[in-house]
């Protein structure tokens, strides 16, 4: 006997909240200091992701009809003991508790799996349309199936204390505790596309998120009570789930598809290819060259290609390297995102063509389980063998299967078994479906075999005839390079290194605030709490702060309302406040900084009568950080000073402002939408002198802020959105360091950034290179000071930026090349 505390976390539909919470109990648990296994009731892929980010582990599957009956309490207890025992296991349901296989009476249900290993349930349930019915939803639950045990409950979306207050005493009365409560707001989400939640591995912000989630989770639920109720689990009679080792044999490679692209496999699989003698390499289809020296099998699992099709086209060197591969005979399985991946297009984007069909996007949603039977001998299977599995796409392929179809999925044939290089035995598998190999470990011992058989396949240098990169068109040069920005660099099919927003959106905390306030639109907008919030943010008198509709229209107000005799602007600089200092009839002198220097600031090089400076602190497009002193030489009697901090949210500390207590004949422009993903929305604001404030606002059309520009404001300076931008300011800090020994790697000399972007000087056409290979960056030449060698680069996640470093490699290689 074994004792495991574990608890089953579940709810009476979907979308109740079960992942908020279960994730949230895992992060929060582990902050505590325990350490915490997760697992996923079904077949889900992107729920497991958000498991291991939060518990630091593999995030595992428990599904009867997959794995079979027999096989889910072992493969808890491997979940709970690998890589080490874990104090708490905390198991995310799916559906509704009783909700399993379709017309087999609730067969692979949260129900049949907390049954299945014993397990007190918590349920989550959506309060917000309900209160004393709650109570009569649990009673039901309860004393549906007598083999399952309803413990706890969490309630979610509470509308307002007195609401919880009711479900609670309600539920008290059957005997059930609450464990915790979630507000309607309490911002603890995750966003969604077509195929459910966006993976963790996608997103930018998916660690910060978490730790605001494990924060909330810790102070609105009961942690020593929900790990007293798992500890009531009762003892186990089962030994652990072990992959089930081959012959003593030379160790061969697997490249594993991963990355953005490919976030769908089950941990089980490197696992029981590990016990058959095979090493996996994880390689990432966006962004290497070649597969891994020394491949002697391929696996391509789920994924998003949809999403990444223009990333994973642009590579046309590795897509090249795969064809030849998988043509010449290298043993490969394809399961649904690695079916498409090996197709001829997909929306239209070329990829590898060794499967003879096209995919599109479909309206309709394909996810059902399936049957699977071999009819005849094929990688994975001999002829007859039958297996269990599912489909989960929104693509269609055209045709549908192959001559020798991968699987008969309940008697119809399915994808494809083929022999591109005419061995007499198929050598490639790719299908749509999904199988669980721990519930078919002959699949995994029947690839390892072939992989074992196969040559082993070294680095191949690039092909003779490589397939052409895609098209991408130059933007036409600028019209009017002041009022050029980063935004028109980009185009479908690039990887956006030229804007500067941290996030593809905003979290979804925010996010859900927004969508909060959409019903209130039909009413004018009001600045009056967004002006109280942020003057109790920065500890400034109200008069002291003006909302604006991002920062653009700070400078077009501070160019209507003051007229300068000398008006002198920093460069290089945002050439935004210039353009508007132009437009309003002021051409303002230049003060130039210089590489040779990193572009230091001395202040004696600004002219003593000048009565308007305008300087960036984080500078763009540099990312010098001018310290405080030098700013504030810069403050003199009849001067305004003007300094762009639109950036300094990005910068880790509380030093690099100059808000204070002392504002006299000073504007400090703020932006909102660098940071929180929210350029489409235009919030901002001015932090300054009141008299100037005063001067700015009479030049303020009614009603430029609007409700939702206004509800970012107050939303981003609470304490906790304040901690979150402090932990996305220390990632973009490692991440800028990455970048940054990178760009020294190739032996270039980047200008020392404090901030969200690097500049560097890459030399003349280098820019429009990195275009033709899928990366566009920001061009340097339209900033005064700077020339076409220059290139501005936003800092990404390691990721990305290793690709862009490695195109950047080849482009400065060959260059050097041609030279020599």
């Amino acid at each position: 006997m074994v004792t495991v505390p574990r608890l089953v976390v579940a709810a009476a539909a979907s979308g109740q909240g079960k992942t908020t919470v279960a994730v949230g109990l895992m992060a929060a648990l582990r902050h505590a200091g325990h350490a915490v296994a997760g697992a996923k009731v079904g077949p889900d892929y992107i729920d497991p992701g958000y498991h291991a980010l939060a518990t630091g582990r593999p995030g595992r599957n428990l599904d009867p009809w997959l794995q079979g009956e027999e096989q889910v309490l072992p493969l808890l207890l491997h979940a709970a003991t690998t890589p080490t025992p874990a104090d708490v296991t905390v198991v995310e349901g799916v559906m509704g508790l009783f909700d399993g296989r379709l017309g087999a009476d609730g067969w692979a249900s949260t129900g049949h799996v907390a049954a299945l290993t014993r397990s007190p349930v918590v349920l989550v349930l959506d309060i917000s349309a309900a209160a004393r019915t709650v109570a009569a939803t649990v009673h039901g639950l309860r004393t549906f199936d007598p083999q399952v045990e309803v413990a706890g409950v969490v309630l979610n979306k509470s509308g307002s204390p007195r609401h919880a207050a009711e479900v609670r005493r309600s539920l008290e009365a059957l005997g059930v505790p609450v464990l915790g409560v979630l507000p309607r707001d309490s911002g603890v989400s995750a966003p969604s596309r077509h195929l459910g939640l966006v993976p963790a591995a996608e997103r930018a912000d998916a660690a910060a998120a978490l730790d605001r989630l494990a924060e909330q989770t810790a102070r609105l639920v009961d942690l020593d009570a929900v790990l007293e109720l798992a500890r009531s689990a009762p003892p186990l009679d089962a030994r652990p789930w072990a992959a089930p080792t081959g012959p003593q044999r030379p160790s061969r490679r697997v490249a594993v598809a991963g990355g953005r692209a490919f976030t769908f496999r089950y941990a089980e699989v490197e696992e029981l290819l590990r016990a058959q003698g095979c090493e996996p390499v994880v390689f990432d289809p966006a962004r290497d060259a070649a597969l891994p020296a020394g491949t002697s099998g391929l696996y391509l699992g789920g994924g998003f290609p949809e999403v990444h099709a223009a990333a994973l086209a642009g590579n046309t060197s590795l897509l090249a390297d795969v064809a030849d591969a998988v043509g010449s005979g290298l043993p490969t399985v394809a399961e649904c995102a690695g079916l498409l991946y090996l197709a001829e297009s997909v929306d239209g984007h070329r990829m590898v063509a060794q499967v003879p069909t096209t995919a599109a996007m479909h309206p309709r949603l394909t996810l059902r389980y399936r049957t699977a039977r071999t009819d005849h001998d094929t990688l994975l299977a001999p002829a007859g063998a039958v297996v269990r599995g599912h489909e989960f796409h929104r693509t269609r392929t055209l045709p549908g299967h192959g001559e020798r179809p991968g699987w008969l999925l309940d008697g119809e044939p399915e994808g494809w078994s083929l022999d591109p290089a005419g061995t007499g035995t198929p050598t490639v598998h790719a299908s749509y479906l999904h199988v669980h190999w721990a519930g078919h470990p002959q699949l995994a011992r029947r690839f390892a075999d072939a992989v074992h058989a196969a040559p082993t396949r070294g680095a191949l240098p690039a092909p003779a005839t490589p397939a052409p990169p895609a098209v991408r068109p130059a933007p036409a040069p600028p019209a009017d390079p002041w009022r050029h920005h980063g935004d028109a660099e980009v185009a479908p099919g690039l990887v956006d290194l030229a804007v500067n927003v941290r996030g593809e959106a905003p979290p979804p905390w925010l996010a859900d605030h927004l969508r909060a306030e959409v019903a209130g639109l039909a009413a004018y907008p009001s600045t009056a709490a967004a002006r109280t919030a942020l003057a109790r943010r920065h500890e400034v008198p109200e008069a002291a702060v003006l909302p604006t509709a991002g920062a653009a229209e700070a400078f077009t107000l501070l160019a209507r309302a003051l007229h300068p005799r000398r008006a002198v602007v920093v460069h290089p600089q945002f050439t935004e406040p210039e353009a508007a200092l132009r437009l309003a009839g002021t051409v303002p002198e230049h003060v130039l900084l210089t590489p040779e220097d990193d572009f230091a600031l001395d202040p004696q090089a600004v002219p003593a009568d000048a009565d308007l400076v305008v300087v960036g602190n984080p500078t763009n497009p540099t990312g010098v950080l001018h310290p405080r002193a030098t700013l504030e030489a810069l403050r003199a009697p009849g001067r305004v000073l003007v300094v762009d901090e639109a950036f300094v949210d990005t910068h880790p500390g509380d030093d690099a402002s100059l808000a204070g207590p002392d504002l006299a004949g000073l504007l400090l422009v703020r932006s909102l939408t660098k940071t929180w993903a929210l350029a489409g929305l235009r919030a901002g604001y001015v932090l300054g002198d009141p008299a100037l404030l005063t001067r700015l606002a009479r030049q303020q059309p009614p009603w430029s802020v609007g409700t939702l520009a206004a509800r970012v404001m107050v939303e981003t300076a609470t304490p906790l959105a304040r901690a979150e931008a402090a932990r996305a300011a220390e990632e973009t800090a490692a991440w800028r360091r990455h970048l940054v020994t990178g760009l020294t790697a190739l032996g270039l000399r980047p200008v020392p950034s404090s901030t969200s972007f690097v500049l560097v000087e890459v030399g003349v056409g280098v820019r429009e290179a990195l275009r033709e290979r899928g990366y566009a960056v920001r061009r340097g030449d339209t900033f005064p000071g700077l020339g076409p060698a220059w290139v501005r680069i936003a800092v990404r996640d390691p990721l990305t930026s290793d690709g862009l470093l490695r195109e950047l490699g080849r482009v400065l290689a060959r260059r050097t090349e041609r030279s020599a």
